[in-house]
């Protein structure tokens, strides 16, 4: 039976069919194929092999599926061993690390009865995710990193402890280390510093400004561009990529969030790429098909596939 792409354990989101009601329609198909370099198929409506067969339609012939906790980590890595377009990244997503030490290991997208955590419970449960990172189909460790919006002040132990292990078993299987920051650049940014970086570091969903790019780039961090950098409002994100090289810059959808301008709001899906590849190529200044062919090698280069 092909397994259904819904967030494992489930969480009470819009139905299949109203989410297929509402999906954008395909764009014009890309020349070059690329890759959606991070995305949560397990998070969409439809299968696996629906979600594939509509990327690869339009040009997007290659998938990274994200872990975000250890039910979704295994999830990926399943995934990934059993289609040949999709690689895995696992991790426990900073908002989960806390949910763990203070008692509430169900996850961040799902609830569920409150129960014993503390440090011993998160070092468990990224034991887990260190032996899934051994996997050949798990090529990437994350999403992982700061979030500063959605934890408070008493979970911020937690998440930097979850970081700093993430950082040392991306390192320990010469894996990408994935992050998701959250207004917590400094912070990120610092802890990296410490512990000394991975090899291939990718900050997933950019989201700091040119500035920061700038520092990116000098310490080789790769920078992940998703839809929001389509939006009115975003132009500290087109400023970024502007300054970003082009031999590090990726491209993703984050699906089933931040849906491209014109259908923001509206569920996202790795189909959606090329409208954002054709945003960031004209932020660039280059033509669709250079930057296709930039953002395909980039993340072949990052994921060692």
């Amino acid at each position: 039976m092909a397994k259904t792409a819904s967030t494992p354990g489930g969480s009470g989101k819009a139905s299949g069919a109203q989410k297929e009601k509402d999906a954008p329609p395909p764009p014009e198909p890309l020349r070059v194929p690329v890759a959606d370099s991070h995305t949560h198929l397990d998070m969409q409506s439809g299968t696996v092999e629906e979600a594939l067969a509509k990327a690869a339609s339009v040009g997007v012939t290659t998938v990274v599926q994200v872990g975000c906790d250890l039910a979704g980590s295994r999830w990926a890595a399943e995934t990934a061993a059993a289609h040949e377009s999709v690689w895995a990244t696992v991790a426990l997503h900073p908002n989960e690390a806390p949910r763990i030490v203070l008692g509430d290991p169900d996850g961040w997208s799902r609830q569920g009865a409150r129960a014993p955590g503390g440090d011993a419970a998160l070092d468990a449960a990224i034991d887990e995710i260190a032996a899934l990172a051994a996997l050949p189909q798990v090529r990437g460790v994350g999403e992982t990193g700061l979030d500063r919006f959605r934890t408070g002040p008493e979970g911020m132990a937690a998440q930097e402890r979850s970081f700093r292990r993430h950082i040392a078993i991306a390192k320990e299987h010469d894996k990408a280390l994935v992050i998701h920051d959250r207004d917590a650049h400094d912070d990120v940014l610092r802890v990296l510093a410490e512990e000394g970086a991975p090899g291939t570091v990718v900050f997933h969903c950019y989201s700091g400004d040119a500035a920061m790019a700038k520092i990116c780039a000098e310490r080789g961090y790769y920078m992940s561009f998703a839809g929001n950098v389509t939006f009115k409002n975003a132009q500290p994100l087109r400023d970024a990529l502007a300054v970003a090289p082009l031999d590090l810059v990726l491209v993703e959808t984050d699906a089933p969030f931040l849906t491209p301008a014109p259908y923001r709001g509206r569920p996202n899906a790795p189909y959606l790429i090329p409208l954002t590849l054709r945003a960031m190529a004209e932020v660039k200044g280059v033509p669709e098909d250079t930057l296709a062919t930039a953002t395909a090698a980039n993340t072949a280069r990052v994921f060692g596939y």
